[in-house]
């Protein structure tokens, strides 16, 4: 396991992160879906929001000093810490990454490689689709000639668009709106795609190991040999 600076930084900070990350999207959903409740404790989601903010920040100055790298070099190589301060509603992805970090202090991982790549999966579909919904529905259900006006909408949306079905009966009209689409249709074929050719290679080790089985004597077989 490497034991550099930033590595160590990695292992201690990962369950601070995810921490931060469900906090985020908590405090976003209070203010998104609570439209009628007092403005003091929309104020305080707000300052959550902005506190785990900081804390993501933090974590991104802290791994820009510790890889020793010039910022455009570091900008190229960890382009995804990047994108992801800039869009703090994709930190399920790196929630996803730090639950690996958990994983990894193991000397064996608890799940197999097949296994392992499902359940990342499933969660980073799981925590995108609801994050993905929530901002969809803070820029559809007030805009002019809106077709989705409900969160459940908004999830519906969601849903067939992650899972590449697409029923076209709802669709966003605002720039905004079609943006956080085009940001759930990539998601939704990353995921696809990483779980069909995970459950493809599977299947492909099976059926491999079960013709390298040398084949079994009959019982009629064994008595002639007798």
């Amino acid at each position: 396991m490497t034991d550099s600076p930033l590595a160590r930084w990695e292992r201690r900070n990962g369950a601070v992160l995810a921490v931060a990350s469900l906090l985020y999207l908590a405090s976003y959903a209070v203010r998104v879906l609570g439209h009628d409740l007092p403005a003091a404790v929309r104020n305080l989601c707000l300052t959550v929001t902005l506190a785990a903010w900081a804390v993501f920040l933090v974590d991104y100055v802290v791994r820009l000093r510790l890889s020793g790298l010039r910022l455009p070099r570091f900008l190229r190589t960890h382009w995804l810490d990047t994108v992801v301060l800039l869009l703090p509603l994709l930190r399920p992805v790196r929630i996803v990454q730090a639950y690996q970090t958990v994983q990894s202090h193991q000397d064996r991982p608890r799940l197999a490689l097949h296994a392992r790549v499902i359940t990342y999966a499933g969660i980073s579909v799981t925590l995108l689709g609801f994050a993905g919904s929530l901002a969809l529905y803070q820029q559809e259900h007030a805009a002019p000639g809106a077709d989705i006006v409900t969160y459940g909408d908004s999830v519906w949306f969601t849903c067939t668009t992650l899972s590449t079905v697409g029923y076209g009966d709802l669709a966003p009209v605002t720039p905004l709106g079609r943006l956080v689409a085009v940001g759930v249709m990539a998601c939704g074929l990353a995921l696809l795609g990483a779980v069909t050719g995970t459950f493809s290679s599977w299947l492909l080790q099976v059926f491999s190991r079960e013709g390298e089985r040398p084949p079994e004597k009959s019982p009629g077989a064994s008595r002639k040999d007798d």
